[in-house]
């Protein structure tokens, strides 16, 4: 029996976070009132003209750069003709025939071997509107506060040949587009969705099959899932001796299966043509190396400088680097006074359990990086125990914001290091525990192992627990019968 081989390319489109829409003023904002953010431009109103959002262009180019891509010098704008409800100028501005960006590449992890999976292009255009149906029958409406939102669309070669690389690339691409900061890749809202073009073929025949496109993949292991799906469907088909039409598909994520939607369109369904009211774009050598100046250090070699730079281990820096704005909290609070491995251990074990945990995001914690480095250096300097810090004034911080200084003076936290109390303290555990006593006097120095409970306990925890060990040690000594003498 033959044996067969998925081929996979992935669309990913991703809304740019602009202040405002790619051709209008109107602005850029998800979740406001249905229809607010509307104008004659967006609406596709006779004689409104559109201008083109620069910001937007800036963001297209340096995500070019960032997948090592060829940027256009000349580049222009087309219209993309179709007929829908959520389309109220009846074509929708993309780019055809010259994009801003072609020909880069995105390099992932597969089975820990790093793979170059081959970007086409990188191209710009403007969203649709929204449609929302109601289930029971009553029809639908429309919300356009979307319609005209900057997108970028990157579409891969078709080099992927597993849902497991799929889901690699997609992982790796949502990383490093949320590094950028040009878009915050919100899958939830829309900010980041993908469509797969999909198809089999026995191995070692290097043509391509027939491809069916997916759409409705909400999720990357929704993408995961639909990708499964297809390709045992697919490859079922083939073995049969069936041919495989060329569809658009949706997958249906309650029986996780994909389903006919459409016959797929082909370029010249859309009658693209250039769009006579927008400019073409033209872009310097010298723009794009402006361009690339801002490129921000990127996943893998700050991960490389944390690990040298500091020290960590390779999970520790790997967890630091995976988001860009846990990175910069990382570098800010040993900037504030922090060392390296102790600010990893305090946001690795006890900062990202308690936001989520809260369902929280970073950029909503309320311990700034100088809070947290102040709280570490009351540790390491013993003005507090590690186990005041972590039960009495962590929680704190992390609720209310408060500094750990005003939290410990507050609550009487300061931690006891007056050899001269210490020593008080233990002599009134001795006198209280005659039993420890007795067991001292008769030669078991390990005894006093259990009075340090006991001092705890009567210095209500502020007592310097390392000084407590050694001043137990010193004080006990006096009691333990002398050594016998050498024969």
């Amino acid at each position: 029996m033959a044996q067969y081989e998925a081929v996979i390319g992935l669309e990913v489109h991703v809304q740019l976070n602009t202040a405002t829409k790619l051709f209008c003023r109107c602005r850029n904002h998800f979740g406001d009132p249905p229809n607010t953010n509307v104008c004659p431009v967006c609406l596709g109103l006779p004689g409104a003209l559109p201008v083109v959002n620069q910001a937007a262009v800036a963001h297209a180019v340096k995500t070019g750069l960032l997948l090592n891509c060829t940027i256009a010098a000349f580049s222009k704008f087309d219209r993309k003709h179709y007929f829908y409800p959520d389309l109220p100028k009846a074509y929708q501005i993309s780019q055809y025939d010259l994009p801003v960006c072609r020909a880069g590449w995105l390099e992932i992890l597969l089975n820990e071997q790093p793979r170059r999976i081959g970007i086409t292009r990188v191209h710009m255009e403007e969203d649709a509107g929204k449609l929302m149906h109601d289930e029971g029958g009553g029809g639908s409406v429309v919300d356009l506060n979307r319609t005209g939102t900057p997108l970028l669309e990157i579409v891969s070669e078709p080099e992927l040949h597993s849902p497991d690389a799929a889901y690699a690339y997609l992982t790796t691409l949502k990383q490093l587009i949320s590094y950028l900061g040009v878009s915050d890749c919100n899958m939830e809202e829309g900010s980041l969705r993908c469509d797969a073009n999909v198809s089999v073929r026995p191995v070692g025949v290097t043509t391509l099959g027939t491809k069916v496109e997916i759409k409705n993949m909400n999720s990357f292991k929704g993408v995961h899932k639909a990708l499964s799906y297809e390709i045992e469907r697919q490859t079922k088909a083939v073995s049969a001796g069936q041919a495989i039409v060329q569809e658009t598909r949706l997958f249906d994520t309650v029986q996780e299966k994909t389903v006919s939607m459409r016959s797929k369109e082909e370029a010249h369904d859309y009658r693209y043509f250039p769009d006579p009211d927008l400019a073409p774009m033209t872009f310097s050598a010298a723009q794009v190396e402006a361009v690339r100046a801002t490129l921000p250090e990127l996943p893998r070699a700050r991960k490389e400088r944390f690990a040298a730079q500091f020290a960590l281990s390779d999970y520790d820096a790997t967890l630091l680097t995976s988001e860009r704005a846990m990175a910069e909290y990382f570098e800010a609070t040993v900037q504030a006074g922090a060392s390296g491995k102790a600010a990893a251990n305090w946001i690795a074990n006890n900062l990202l359990t308690a936001l989520n945990a809260a369902h929280l995001t970073l950029a909503q914690c309320r311990i700034t990086p100088a809070q947290l480095a102040d709280m570490i250096a009351l540790v390491e300097s013993n003005a507090i125990s590690s186990t005041n810090a972590k039960n009495d004034v962590f929680p704190v911080m992390f609720a209310t914001g408060a500094s750990p200084q005003a939290i410990v003076d507050e609550k009487g936290l300061r931690q006891v290091s007056d050899t001269t109390q210490i020593d008080a303290w233990v002599r009134a555990a001795l006198e209280q525990n005659p039993a420890v006593m007795a067991a001292l006097t008769s030669g078991k120095a390990k005894a006093a192992g259990t009075l340090v409970g006991a001092v705890m306990r009567l210095s209500q925890g502020k007592a310097n627990p390392a000084l407590v060990n050694a001043r137990i040690a010193e004080l006990t000594r006096a009691y333990l019968p002398p050594p016998p003498e050498p024969a």
